[in-house]
Parts: structure tokens; sequence; C-alpha cells
């Protein structure tokens, strides 16, 4: 086989079979296939796309190239929720204690962020104490006593996908439908989810801005997991403003306490119970998604999911007394309002805007080398369709610095007002299962 027949072979639109597939993929994580080959194939894979079976391929073929983590001696259906991220997505935060709640085992393994503002690693790191590492011994353990652990994903998972991941984004191949799907499922099957629940965000603060975008791409990865028997179901979910009022890393922790308490803001509180409803389901918990939804209200009402939370820091080394005394997570020095210009509603917030402002202020990092202050971010007084009068806070900064006005001037760029009533989107879009 010689990759440049397999090169001309795509570029003329016609099919790659397995044997193709992985002969690329182990030949170029090997290193015996230049970057420059591999550079004119993904360019003729996003001119003339992939078949079903191609991407089914393509996902094991780079599930295949590293270490795969064998979650067989857990109890029950592994069940993983992955999220396309956004502005103030603390869903995972939430979300592990919770389903572990309800007995179905969570064995997570998340990544650090790049951007707006740490990810969820980061974010539970502002807990005192607690710790993302552990090898695969200690993690099995803890998710078979408690139901869950979150942890950083090992060096060698996928290792084709990280580096064709690198080599995408500099050859403006970033944006193609069957490498998205593929690189995000490759990862979930190497992790060992039995049945995968997708959160695709849609709108200004989401990786795909339009809805039939955000729509194909779920569709890809669910017919992916799918076609390589995993039970998969995506929902479609909206980004055209944060989610919940909170962005920065332990004001995020806050916001996902305040949930598991029966409190926060109702966005955030919904999406967690869908996406929670089908990762129960989907884990043979319950019989219908109505049910999985009943059992997850109740664990909420009756403070169990908070006491699972509790003994998932404990485990993971950190003091789970900041459930009840917030004030022990990292607070910035400063808070600092931004008032309204002008009375009106809220017409727009544009959410990306709003992941600059809070990078800005240090709660993310522009460079992989870059520090994260976990103490800064901000919070939202207002969301689209709120009323606000002028002069009253848009916005409250959480700053160690009190130099802000870039910052300010980034919020008010960020939120449109208008005279007229507006009504706020709706928080999920659809929900894709087949």
């Amino acid at each position: 086989m010689r990759m440049v027949d397999l090169i001309e072979k795509k570029r003329d639109g016609l099919e790659l079979t397995k044997e193709e597939i992985h002969f690329i993929i182990s030949n170029y994580t090997k290193g015996d296939i230049p970057d420059y080959q591999m550079s004119a194939l993904s360019m003729a894979i996003f001119f003339q796309d992939m078949t079903k079976a191609e991407r089914a391929e393509l996902t094991m073929a780079m599930v295949n190239s590293g270490d795969k983590i064998d979650l067989s001696s857990l109890e029950g259906i592994k069940v993983d929720k992955h999220s396309t991220g956004g502005v103030g997505d603390k869903t995972t935060i939430a979300l592990a204690p919770l389903v572990a709640s309800v007995g179905v085992p969570v064995a997570k393994m998340s990544g650090r962020g790049l951007g707006h503002t740490g990810g969820t690693l980061d974010k539970l790191e502002a807990i005192p104490g607690f710790s993302v590492e552990m090898d695969t011994e200690q993690f099995l353990k803890q998710v078979n006593e408690h139901k869950v652990a979150v942890v950083g994903q090992t060096n060698n998972l996928t290792p084709a996908d990280k580096k064709l991941y690198s080599l995408r984004d500099v050859t403006a191949t970033v944006n193609s439908i069957p490498l998205i799907a593929s690189s995000v499922m490759s990862k979930k099957i190497a992790s060992g989810a039995e049945a995968i629940v997708l959160d695709v965000k849609v709108g200004s603060g989401a990786f795909m801005k339009e809805f039939e975008q955000a729509k194909e791409l779920a569709t890809a990865m669910v017919e992916i997991g799918n076609e390589l028997g995993r039970q998969t179901m995506a929902i479609i979910s909206d980004m055209n403003q944060p989610l919940g009022q909170t962005v920065g890393n332990a004001l995020e922790v806050k916001e996902a306490i305040e949930l598991l308490k029966g409190e926060g803001p109702s966005d955030l509180h919904e999406l967690c119970l869908t996406l929670g409803s089908y990762m129960v389901y989907l884990a043979e918990k319950a019989s219908s998604i109505e049910e999985a939804r009943t059992k997850l209200e109740e664990v909420i009402r009756s403070g169990k999911a908070l006491e699972t939370f509790k003994t998932f820091i404990r485990a993971q080394g950190g003091d789970d007394s900041i459930v009840d005394q917030l004030e022990k997570l990292p607070e910035a020095t400063y808070k600092l309002e931004v008032p309204s210009p002008k009375s009106g509603y809220v017409a727009e917030i544009i959410a990306d805007k709003i992941g600059t402002a809070a990078m800005k202020l240090g709660a993310g990092r522009p460079t992989k080398e870059a520090e994260i202050d976990l103490a800064v971010g901000l919070i939202l007084n207002k969301k689209i369709g709120d009323y606000v009068e002028q002069g009253e806070s848009l916005v409250t900064l959480h700053s160690n610095d009190k130099q802000v006005e870039e910052v300010q001037q980034i919020i008010y760029e960020a939120y449109q007002l208008t005279n007229e009533l507006v009504t706020s989107p709706p928080l999920i879009h659809e929900i894709i299962k087949h």
C-alpha cells in the first residue's frame, strides 16, 4: 500500500477500506507517514467527506493507536458524557455526583482548558487539596467504592488523534465533520465507555455557530457510536449566552454546588437533569427517561446527591467542608460592578465575548503555558429576556486587579439592549437518538 495512492483515492471521492484506514493511522502514529501526506489526506477528507463506515473505521483506528482503559471490573453499564464546550459549562462538576448518587458508575477522564476558563480538571482543582492524578487501579477502585471519579487523561490515550489534531490546527482542516466526530468518539471509546451521552453546543459561544452544523456533527457522532456498538445519543443545547450565571473556575464550582443543594440557575438545572436522565436511562437504572428524571430530582431533594459530592471530594484528597463553607474556595480581592449604560431588555449576550472577558481577568489560558487564576471570573446578573435599569449591574467582576476598563468594554460589546420585550432562547434545541 502506498500513501500517495490512498490520497488520490480519497481526493477522487472514493471510499477507503477498513485495511487502508488502519494502515494510514497506524503508520502515521509510528512516524512512517510524513505530515505533508497526512495534511493532503486531511484536506481531501475535508472536501470529499467520509461514509458512515469510513468514519467508524477511522474512529476505531485512532482508538487502537494507543492505550485503552479497561472498565470491565466496574459493576454496571459505564455511561460517559461529553460536551463540545462552551462558556460557563460546569455540567460535569454537578452531573458526575448527581448521576453517581442513583447508582450509575461515572468513570470520567477530563481535560484541561485552553481559552476562556480552565477545563473540568482546572475547575475541580479550585477545591483545596483536590487531586486529579491517580493510577488506573486507584481510579477503578474509587469508582467501584463511590461510583464516581474524575481524573486527567492518560498520555497515551488516542495518540493518533493528538497528532492529527495538531496537524489539522495548522492546515485549516479543523472544521471537518468526519474528523471532529472521530476525534471526539475515539477518546470516549478508548476511555471504556459502553454508552455515551453527547452535549453538542450551538450558538455564539460554541464551536458550531449554526444549528444545521451542530445537528450534522451530533448525528455523525451518534452514528459512529451506534455503529461501534455503543448506545449513543446527543442533545443539542443552546450556547447563545453563557450557561448559568458564572464564568470562572471557583465561581463555577460554587454554582455546581448550589445546583446539588436544589438551588442555582434554572438553565443549568434543566441541562443537568436532561443529560443526567439519559445517562441513568442508558445505564438501565430506570425504565424510562421520566423515571430517570424523577430519581435525579429525588436525590437532589433528599440531599443524597450533595453527600455523594462530598464523598467524591474526600476520595480525591479534597476538603469537603467547602460544600457548606463556600468562602473556603479561592476568592478574588475585588468585586466590581459593570453598570448598564441604559435601560432596556437584554436582547443578546455574545457568549464568546463574555468568555474573552473572563480570560482577560486571568480565568483561562491564552497559551498552554499560561497560569490560571482560579479565583477570578464574572457573575452575570442579567440574562437574555431580563429587564435592566440604567446604572443597574449587568455583571459583577471578580478580579485581583482594580484596572478592569478593558474587560468592562468587552462586556459592553457583549450585551445588546432593546426597548422591545425579549424571550429567552430555548435551552434544548433537539435530541438525536439514531
